[in-house]
């Protein structure tokens, strides 16, 4: 749907709907499912060297198993993110450089997880973070994303938006936590108040100035909840609880949901929308 594709850190991709890592996204199978039903990129599950069997939510089979798959699907052009964690600094550089060598377009370091918070600590100084960002940085080639938690430490905000844009940081993944009382006209995207963050998303999108891309992740069951997305900054939205409970599905009816309101406002493209939401003083 041309309405809906976009370019996510300089990377082209067909929609701007995408998978968050976890749902369905560490199996070979459930991947090659979402491969065919959906055609925009698809995030893998977080990974380190070895896998792991807990916590839960990052159980994984260890980045050889994606990396294989990342092989066999870059050359049927399929556009692959793929998330990194570990617990020591060298381990989530290793896992990085594991990935790109296996061509995926997107990296993402996902430093929002306690697994990573708690053993590398990356948010303890800007100086931590931006080492890290930096090594990772000079392994790669693919375009870097980071992964950002709910409350990143004592960090203001505004420096880990002005590190991102110094290091080359190409897109921020952050908490689509929009209100759940937001009162927006979709026609217009008028919110009602004053001018003020409404979510993680919209708050780094605020701050990054177009230095690097957006993608909200939560709260997107609907066209509808990636169309205000959108107009509250963000490029692409993932797209998690939707997919658990309908399974793979639930990307193409989101995307078909939001080609068709952009296409009832007349817009030709995400990007006429994209940060459109303007506040009522």
């Amino acid at each position: 749907m041309e309405r809906t594709a976009i370019s996510l850190g300089g990377v082209d991709l067909s929609s701007s709907v995408m998978n968050a890592s976890g749902p369905h996204s560490a199996e070979r199978g459930e991947i090659y499912e979402l491969s065919a039903q959906h055609q925009g990129a698809l995030v893998f599950k977080s990974c380190n060297i070895a896998g792991l069997e807990a916590p839960e939510n990052l159980k994984n089979r260890g980045v050889e198993h994606f990396a294989a798959i990342a092989r066999e699907l870059v050359p049927r052009n399929k556009k692959i993110i793929a998330s990194v964690v570990g617990n020591t600094e060298d381990e989530i550089v290793k896992v990085a450089s594991i990935l790109d060598r296996a061509g995926v377009k997107i990296v993402e370091l996902n430093l929002a997880d306690d697994y990573v918070m708690n053993s590398v600590a990356p948010f303890a100084s800007l100086e931590r973070l931006n080492a890290l960002i930096e090594r990772v940085r000079g392994e790669i080639g693919a375009a870097l994303a980071v992964k950002l938690p709910p409350k990143p430490g004592s960090i203001e905000a505004g420096a880990i938006a002005d590190l991102m844009k110094e290091t080359g940081v190409a897109v921020a993944v952050c908490a689509n936590d929009l209100p759940k009382d937001l009162e927006i006209d979709i026609a217009t995207g008028r919110i009602k108040g004053a001018a003020r963050p409404l979510s993680q998303a919209h708050a780094f999108w605020r701050l990054g100035g177009g230095a690097y891309d957006v993608v909200a992740v939560g709260g997107v069951n609907t066209g509808r909840d990636a169309y205000v997305a959108h107009l509250t900054g963000a490029k692409a939205v993932g797209v998690g609880s939707a997919l658990m409970k309908e399974g793979a599905g639930a990307l193409g009816r989101i995307d078909r949901e939001l080609d068709g309101m952009l296409e009832k406002s007349g817009k030709r493209s995400v990007n006429e929308i994209l940060g459109q939401a303007r506040f009522e003083s």
